[in-house]
Order: structure tokens, then C-alpha cells, then sequence
């Protein structure tokens, strides 16, 4: 569990956190193995048996002063009996995990009437789109067949199609079968019968390991609908238009309601994966998307706020479905048409899966990231819920998950694998703040709990009986971490406290949701706005600006922050932000639904995935074995100045190898297998949660384009497209301007 705060050193009252500029907040990663600096936690059992405070139900932890009988909670300083129990158990701390560490993962013991549920098998469904291309049923073909691969013994899958009807196959027997239920065209329409009555659940979820190679067959048949089919079915649509035929809405609701009825019986967690070509066009929760063209017609809105909202709760609604039946949803669009992202995306988002947005099939990761997802282990049936000592609470909390309807600060993951990141900002609980030399310390406590999947082979009793052995066995576990930090005691010592990439990842957070509701244009201005305040405030700070009768005396406003290395990286990631196709115009050729899928991948990064994504790191080769340097700025004078003639650049979903059109043509092209840029490169693929695209140009013969618009600094921060003179330079003037006017 990984946890970093925007500030080491904590605020120390309301008047120094508004003064400083700076955002309040922490990132944590709930399931990954280690913590930020790399130590894993201490293991235990009887999570159960951990003392909790009876004020504030925080957890008994390192930092609490244990006497005889009692102890003192350290959130809130309440005095707390011991039960003999525990007495006896901390006259021995050495065998106690939460006296040894601060992070501490303990098993908790099953109920009695889990026993039968804790056999329950790992359960894949795969729902593919039928009113689609031959390519792209190629594709969602391979990506099927390398998932087949990453599950698994034990786990049970099922095949769906979807487009005017819903077809189920059942592969058990020796040749497959489809069963297919004729979806109704209408807003309001359900299916006309329960499809547990068309297939029951358990022929349709077909064992891995016995039917792999019917499945694969059943894959096999898989054909896109004719259009003369899609006609017939559709008839006359709206003003007798032509309906496509793509009943996404009904099938999910139909296969969510048949997964919930086994909920906790055949399975513990479900997993749905949603292979759409294009936008759902038929049936309920069908999406209008001639909004996308009409998006300028009227007059005075916004045209990039036109397409962020939903235009239809009824996917957010069926993501309650899917929390209920305990389904985790992830959706897959291929696709160059508009499919209207915003409105679908709650059905992955609230239910712990992801968006993969890919614009064609040619160059698609789908069979990679699909693998990838798969292949790594994910915690299921999450609760995260973060307390804090008494001085300050939780303000916003961002992240995938869905927010508990009656407790505050609890949040409920379907599925969280060990990248998927959250993130929360402080407030102060009152004007007092903390005690400048008190004993009680800003305090908090992040308590996860969840379930795993033990593979039968990790059991120890596997004994001969082959029944025995394929059961999986679930592991429910609680995860504790307590972290204790300084107040700053002035406004230095909170600056030179400053992480700039969790600071980046709750800008992030918060530009994506006034983009969500006030559109992207405010987004930007907010992020403007937000940089020169920072700014003003580290001036006044430092007293750099002098004021006489109202004029400065010293105009020379500092926007590199020069006497402050912690926030020199903030004003290039403001500049860089502004230039993401996160925030940049529609004009500009920003295709909304690539906004929203950024939107979606970006809110669930950790910070330095995050800090790749937004502003790339560029390093330089002399030759494939040799950096030359670690990191130059994204400008065409640092390639010009540093005279290497191999350039690799990371930006999180693309990577890039770049010879200079100077290079020595001596050097091997593309760089060797064994080299070390191709270990780099093999390095960064692995610890990625999704798989980046891997180009290699050569300057001077390929098209550099794509290279070249990563060289952001001399782009205009507006964005006509054209690069001027300005760029980065400009806008730290504008900044500056911005200053002096807001000092004023």
C-alpha cells in the first residue's frame, strides 16, 4: 500500500494552507505490494482479534501508547481497556504484526456459512459485438484466445454476442451451440424471457481447462451480422432512418441480472468484458450520437462541455446492477466512429474495471493488454476507508470506486489490481490547526479490506483427489497502514516538503471534474488561475516582489521558482497539462471520446505514471549501449544542443526511439535485442499496466510528426497548432503578467 502526500510536512492551521497555494491531499495505492519506499508490510493472522478505539473505530497500531491494561488510540486520544486476550497477546510483541510494523496485512477467518462460498470459481464472460467488421472480430478473437491463456484452472467461462438479439453458447457439448433471444427495438424494452429459462447459467460457464479448445472453436464462428439481417430486424427506424442494430444496453442488463442470481454461490466475482465496435444504437439505453455532429448548431454552448455529460443515466444505473451482482465490468471500443464514451463509461468505471479505448484494429495492444490484465493478481469485494487524527478530516475523494451510500470516507471496489490508484484531499476540522509543540501528531490510517483468490496449487492439501484440487479457496484480508507526519512550522518548510507529482495528480482530479461539469475551457482556467496564485503566494513568501503606494518596485517576478527546487517542475507540468489532449480544443482536432478514456486512465495512475503521461520523460543515447543523458526538456533546442544521436522517449502509453537525421549511419537501426535501450525498453513495458505502443523513426527518412508534437515547449499554450517563437517561454511571461496583477 503506497501512500504519498502532497506535502511531507503537513500545514500547520487554515491561514498557511491558503497562504501556501498548494493543494492538501494524499494518493494511495490500496493493493500494491509494497509501499512507496519499497518495504512490504507484516504479515499476520486473527484480524479479527485487532483491538479497535471505541470513539473513532480506528485500529490499534505502532504509534499507540500501550500500557498494562489499556491503550491510547493515536487518531483520536482516547483511553481504551485491553481484553485479557490481548494482554496476553502483547506480553509476547514479537510475534505481533501491529507491534512490529505500521503496515500490517492480516488474514481474517472465514464465517462458517462462507465455507461453501470460499470454494466458489473466478467467473470470465466475454460479451463481443456482432454489428461489426471482420477485423475486428479477428481482433477480439486473438484477444479472447490470449485471455484463454492468462485464466486460471478452475475458472469458468461464458461466451455472448450481441446486435439485434443475444446469442449464448453452450461449448460443453462436442460441438457448440448458440442459443440467441431477439432483443425488442423499443426505449423502454427488456427481454421477453428470462434468458436463465433460454440457457441455464451453469451450461453456459464451461470449465477452462477442460473446454479450451471448444471455446476456441466456438470464437471460430463468430460472424458480423449482414446487413440484410440488421434491416429486417430493425425496420424503419427514427424518421425512417436505417437503425444500426448494436443492443448493447439490453444484453448487458440481461447478463448482469442472469450473473447476480449466483452471486456468492458459483462465484465470488465476475468478470464481463464488453468488445464494442461503435455506439449502442438499438433497444433500451441506446445513445443518440447525432449530438456529436450537432455539437455547433447550438449556438453559444460549449461545444467540448456539449459532449462530456451523460446524455442517459442508464448505464450509471446499471452500474449499481453490477455492484450488486458483484460483476466488474471492463469495456473494450475499437472503434473510429463516435460511441459516445461519457454516457458508457460509468458501467466500468463505478463497477472497478477499465475503459480500453483503441481507434483502429491495425496497430491495436488489445490481445496484450488483455493478457496483461489477466495475468496479474487483483484484489475483489474492496472496502477502503481512511480516517484521520482529530484536527482534520477528508475533504473530496477521486477515484474508481463506489462511494458506500451510509457511511462517510468508506469506499467499495468490485476490482482493484496493484496500479489502480485513489486519491483524497484534507481539510482542517477547525481554525485551531495543529499544536505548534503539542504531542499529538498529524495522523492517518488507511484500513483495506479484501478478498483474494488462492490458486489450488498454493493449497496445502493438495492431495490426489482430483475434485478436491481444482477448488479454489478465497482469502478475505485486512490491510492496515498508519502513517504519522510534521507540521510545517513556516511556509519554507512546507514548500521544500513539496511532492510535484502527487500535487499533479490531484490537479488532475480536480481539472477533470470542473471539465465535467463546467467544461474544458473552464478546466484550463482553473488551472491557469491555480499556477499564478501558487506563484504570487511563493513571491510574496520569499519577499520577492516589493510594493511601494500600490506599484512594485521590483518587477522582476520569479516564475522559475528558483529558490525552491520542489516546485521547480510544477510550472512545465501546468504548460504541459494545458497541452494535453485532456484539455485542448475540439478545434484542435481532440476526438471526445479519446478525452474520456484519458479522463478515466488518468484518474486511476499513480503519480509518476501520471507525471509520464502528462509530460514525457526524453533521454538521449550515444549509442544503444551507452545514455548519454537522463532527461533533457521537451524542446527542439535540447535536441539540437546535446548533439546525441539517439533519442528515447516515454510518454506512458507510447514510446519512442528516435535516430537524429545526423545520426552516424554506423549505428544499428532499429537498436539490437540485447542493447541496453531495448533492456529499458523491455523494463518499462513490464511494470506498465497497459501496453504502450513502441515506434522507432529515423529522422531525416520517416514521417517525425508524431515524434515531434511531443516537443511541446515551443508550441503555443492555446494551441493555434502552429508552432511560434513562444511556447513555454511565453507562458511563464503570461504567468508573470498574471502575478503582478493578481498582487496588486
Amino acid at each position: 500500500m503506497a501512500v504519498r502526500p502532497t506535502v511531507w510536512r503537513f500545514p500547520m492551521d487554515p491561514g498557511s494552507q491558503d497562504n501556501s497555494g498548494l493543494p492538501w491531499g494524499v494518493t494511495v495505492t490500496p493493493f500494491s505490494e509494497m509501499d512507496e519506499n519499497g518495504q512490504g508490510p507484516a504479515y499476520g493472522s486473527e484480524g479479527d482479534q485487532l483491538p479497535r478505539c471505541e470513539n473513532c473505530w480506528g485500529y490499534f497500531n505502532t504509534y499507540c501508547e500501550l500500557e498494562q491494561w489499556s491503550w491510547n488510540c493515536s487518531l483520536c486520544g482516547t483511553l481504551n481497556g485491553l481484553s485479557s486476550k490481548s494482554i496476553a497477546r502483547y506480553s509476547r510483541p514479537q510475534s505481533c504484526p501491529e507491534m512490529m510494523s505500521s503496515f500490517i496485512d492480516l488474514e481474517l477467518p472465514a464465517d462458517e456459512t462462507e465455507e461453501d462460498a470460499t470454494q466458489a470459481h473466478p467467473v470470465y464472460v466475454a460479451a463481443v459485438d456482432l454489428s461489426s467488421s471482420e477485423e475486428f472480430l479477428e481482433l477480439t478473437k486473438s484477444s479472447l484466445l490470449a485471455a484463454l491463456e492468462a485464466l486460471g484452472p478452475g475458472s469458468l467461462f461464458g461466451l455472448a454476442t450481441f446486435s439485434h438479439k443475444l446469442g449464448l453458447y453452450d461449448v460443453q457439448g462436442p460441438i457448440p451451440v448458440v442459443k440467441n433471444v431477439l432483443i425488442p427495438p423499443d426505449l423502454e424494452g427488456t427481454l421477453p424471457i428470462e434468458i436463465e429459462d433460454v440457457m441455464p447459467l451453469l451450461q453456459f460457464l464451461a470449465p477452462v481447462e477442460t473446454c479450451k479448445d471448444r471455446i476456441a472453436s466456438a470464437l471460430e464462428t463468430l460472424r458480423p451480422t449482414t446487413s440484410w439481417e440488421r434491416t429486417t430486424a430493425a425496420g424503419q427506424g427514427m424518421d425512417g432512418i436505417l437503425m444500426g442494430g448494436r443492443g448493447f444496453g439490453v444484453a448487458m442488463e440481461a447478463l448482469l441480472n442472469y450473473l447476480g442470481s449466483e452471486y456468492g454461490s458459483t462465484f465470488a466475482l465476475a468478470r464481463v468484458f464488453a468488445f464494442l465496435s461503435g455506439p449502442p444504437d438499438y433497444g433500451a439505453g441506446q445513445l443518440d450520437t447525432r449530438r456529436y455532429g450537432e455539437q455547433y448548431a447550438s449556438k453559444g454552448e460549449d461545444a467540448d462541455r456539449a459532449l462530456l455529460p451523460e446524455q442517459t443515466p442508464f448505464y450509471k444505473d446499471l452500474a449499481a446492477v453490477a455492484v450488486q451482482a458483484g460483476v466488474c465490468v471492463d469495456i473494450f471500443a475499437v472503434t473510429n466512429e463516435y460511441t459516445d464514451l461519457a454516457s458508457l463509461k460509468f458501467l466500468s468505471i463505478e463497477s472497478g474495471g477499465s475503459i480500453f479505448f483503441y481507434s483502429n484494429t491495425d496497430d491495436s495492444t488489445l490481445p496484450q493488454d488483455m493478457y496483461r490484465m489477466l495475468s496479474r493478481p487483483y484484489a475483489f469485494g474492496c472496502i477502503l476507508r481512511l480516517r484521520t487524527s482529530s484536527e482534520f478530516k477528508p475533504g473530496n475523494s477521486y477515484g474508481h470506486f463506489f462511494p458506500d451510500p451510509q457511511y462517510e470516507n468508506v469506499q467499495h471496489i468490485i476490482c482493484c489490481d496493484s496500479y489502480a490508484t485513489y486519491a483524497y484531499d484534507f481539510e482542517f476540522a477547525n481554525n485551531v490547526g495543529f499544536s505548534r509543540h503539542g504531542s499529538e501528531v498529524p495522523t492517518l490510517q488507511f484500513a483495506f479490506q479484501y478478498t483474494v483468490v488462492v490458486p489450488p496449487e498454493e493449497l496445502s492439501n493438495s492431495g490426489s483427489d482430483s475434485a478436491t484440487r481444482v477448488k479454489h479457496s478465497l482469502k478475505r484480508r485486512l490491510r492496515i497502514r498508519t502513517l504519522q507526519y510534521g507540521a510545517a512550522q513556516n511556509i519554507n518548510e512546507l514548500y521544500d516538503s513539496v511532492d510535484h507529482e502527487v500535487v499533479l495528480s490531484l490537479l488532475v482530479h480536480k481539472v477533470i471534474l470542473a471539465s465535467l461539469e463546467q467544461g474544458v475551457r473552464d478546466g484550463r482556467i482553473l488551472l491557469h488561475d491555480w499556477l499564478v496564485i501558487l506563484t504570487a503566494q511563493y513571491n510574496d513568501a520569499y519577499k520577492l516582489v516589493q510594493y511601494k503606494n500600490g506599484s512594485s518596485v521590483t518587477a522582476q517576478v520569479d516564475v522559475s521558482f528558483s529558490q525552491c527546487p520542489q516546485l521547480q517542475p510544477l510550472p512545465r507540468l501546468v504548460f504541459a497539462l494545458l497541452r494535453n489532449p485532456l484539455l485542448r480544443f475540439h478545434e484542435e482536432g481532440v476526438h471526445p471520446d479519446y478525452r474520456i478514456y484519458l479522463q478515466c486512465l488518468f484518474s486511476a495512475l499513480e503519480p509518476s505514471s501520471l507525471h509520464r503521461a502528462v509530460y514525457p520523460v526524453l533521454m538521449s543515447y550515444s549509442t544503444p549501449d551507452k545514455q548519454a543523458y537522463p532527461r533533457h526538456s521537451l524542446s527542439r533546442a535540447a535536441l539540437i544542443t546535446s548533439g546525441s544521436p539517439i533519442f528515447f522517449l516515454d510518454a506512458f502509453t507510447t514510446l519512442i526511439v528516435f535516430y537524429s537525421s545526423t545520426a552516424d549511419p554506423a549505428l544499428p537501426y532499429p537498436p539490437p535485442h540485447d542493447c541496453l535501450l531495448r533492456t529499458t525498453i523491455n523494463k518499462l513495458k513490464q511494470d506498465r499496466c497497459i501496453t504502450p505502443k513502441l515506434t522507432f523513426i529515423r529522422g531525416g527518412q520517416d514521417d517525425a510528426t508524431v515524434f515531434e508534437n511531443y516537443l511541446i515547449e515551443e508550441q503555443d499554450v492555446d494551441g493555434s497548432g502552429l508552432t511560434s517563437v513562444m511556447g513555454f517561454v511565453s507562458f511563464l511571461e503570461d504567468i508573470s503578467r498574471g502575478v503582478l496583477e493578481y498582487l496588486k
